[in-house]
């Protein structure tokens, strides 16, 4: 059964110029937060990045060059004084990463599509790190193990299940290195930051879902309520003051092109701010599909969704196989899973970047000399409490973090 769904609108932005031209024009041109830079850069990828997310190196480059500190230095030594970087580091905070436009389209329908994110490059190191590990996919046959109601709409030919692949961070080199890059990637950095806050962690153990002609799709399900319209504060979503707040963000990177009417992931707009819960027919696909949207999307594109909003998928109806990778990332003083502790399995800890590795950390507030990932830096930035406030907790609690 093909799917009855509308399709996403082609929400396309051309990538911005260099960054040191960008860092050029910056210093004469008035630009406001509306303003953007379109321009022709031949194969270069189309991003959904505004100007002065991209400007945010270049006005306050000299200051964190030089307040920024090793990670492991700066655990051991103490934060030192901030004052005299204050000023220019407030400038570069105000100054967001994502455009208006995205912001406005996030907020709105719960979602944004990045085009282009990946080049076809990254996307075909992805795949063929996925065709080296093939035989550890699994399939979800187990009746207990589906993610649809039996006979619905969404259940596909009731014999194939989604078939799922876990522990890519931990591959061998070089088939952990596509699915490593994309923890701190320069072009979606920029999201991370603006849709989670500085220090945003991953949560989940990332993953690769696949699936074949006539698989079952995904029960909608995820969203602010639960099944009996309470309040659920796993999920949030919120927007105050400009910004955005997400207690559980997605990114599903499409590793192969979705189609009109292919299948896969849908997705029902708007629900991250919903006040009822989802009528029974909607979430198993029986009745008011017309309401659900399938993003059309191209391989190396990148989907970003709060889990506040309500989706799942539809039965997978292309001739190819679906495959994206799918991560979940939090705030950083916030935790929905539990992988983390006591630690990360250690074969995905082995010959991470110092980027990489701050975003595998625990949840805890970035004044505990959280490290904390800085577009076009190569070592995360450490601001934490003086030596002699971690020397008094000693004193107190015999630790140096409260």
């Amino acid at each position: 059964m093909r799917p009855i769904a509308r399709h996403a609108r082609q929400k396309v932005i051309p990538a911005c110029l260099p960054l040191v031209a960008v860092v050029a024009i910056a210093r004469f041109l008035p630009w406001t937060l509306g303003d953007r830079l379109h321009c022709s850069t031949g194969s270069a990828p189309h991003l959904c990045v505004g100007f002065s997310g991209l400007c945010h190196r270049g006005l306050s480059h000299v200051a964190r060059r030089a307040r920024r500190t090793s990670w492991q230095g700066r655990r051991q030594t103490g934060s030192g004084s901030m004052a005299r970087f204050a000023t220019a580091a407030a400038v570069a905070e105000q100054m967001p990463a994502m455009s208006e436009e995205e912001k406005f389209f996030f907020d709105l329908e719960g979602f944004l599509v990045v085009r282009g994110a990946l080049t076809p490059e990254e996307v075909a190191a992805a795949n063929a790190a996925i065709d080296a590990h093939a035989g550890e996919i699994k399939e979800r046959q187990d009746p207990e193990l589906r993610n649809t109601a039996k006979d619905s709409p969404l259940a596909g030919d009731g014999v194939g299940g989604r078939r799922d692949l876990g522990g890519m961070l931990g591959w061998q080199k070089p088939h952990c290195d596509p699915f490593r890059a994309l923890l701190a990637h320069p072009k979606l950095l920029p999201y991370l930051v603006e849709l989670c806050g500085p220090g945003f962690r991953m949560d989940h153990l990332p993953f690769v879902i696949s699936q074949r002609r006539g698989s079952e799709g995904f029960s909608l399900h995820g969203g602010p309520l639960t099944t009996a319209g309470r309040f659920n504060p796993a999920l949030q979503y919120r927007c105050v003051n400009g910004q955005i707040y997400n207690s559980l963000l997605a990114m599903s990177v499409q590793l192969s092109d979705h189609n009109a009417g292919d299948g896969g992931f849908c997705v029902l707009p708007g629900t991250h701010k919903m006040n009822f819960p989802v009528p029974d027919a909607l979430v198993h696909g029986r009745n008011f599909q017309e309401h659900l949207l399938q993003p059309v999307t191209k391989a190396g594109d990148v989907v970003f969704f709060s889990e506040a909003t309500v989706h799942g998928a539809f039965p997978w109806n292309a001739d190819h196989e679906r495959r994206i990778a799918l991560y979940r990332f939090a705030p950083a003083i916030v935790a929905y899973g539990r992988s983390y502790s006591p630690s990360w399995p250690l074969e995905m800890l082995e010959g991470l970047t110092a980027n990489q590795r701050a975003v595998l950390e625990p949840p805890y507030a970035e004044r505990l000399d959280r490290p904390v990932v800085r577009l076009g830096e190569a070592e995360p930035e450490v601001n934490g409490r003086s030596l002699e406030k971690k020397r008094f907790d000693q004193e107190v609690f015999g630790t140096a973090y409260f």
